[in-house]
């Protein structure tokens, strides 16, 4: 690996934030079940370590009107999802192909 190259070639990040208060959360639309999802399908097709992909947990990523949501890096692509197929889609597409899915793309203007 040359010295510029980052750890991994591409990042995501899940936001799992359960919120107590009554305001949305990524927690309550399945995100533990997407994040499984997403590392499963990364594990199966020879995706994951070094040079290649992580997946992550995360807190509170702040757009929450949006969720649930995840982020891929270093593209810093955001996705709000539905289901598992949506995750399938970005894993294929996006974390092996490097092809962002483009109909799953959260809009820049939401936030929380």
């Amino acid at each position: 690996m040359s010295e510029n190259k980052s750890y991994y070639e591409r990042h995501i990040f899940f936001c799992l934030n359960q919120r107590n208060n009554g305001e949305a959360s990524c927690a309550d639309h399945n995100a533990q079940a997407a994040f499984d999802r997403c590392k499963s399908q990364a594990k199966a097709q020879g995706l994951l370590g070094a040079g290649k992909v992580r997946v992550n947990k995360a807190g509170c990523l702040d757009r929450c009107a949006g969720g649930p949501i995840a982020v891929v890096y270093p593209e810093a692509v955001w996705y709000s999802y539905v289901d598992e197929h949506d995750i399938d889609d970005i894993v294929q597409s996006h974390l092996r192909d490097g092809v962002v899915v483009q109909r799953l793309v959260t809009p820049s203007d939401v936030g929380r």
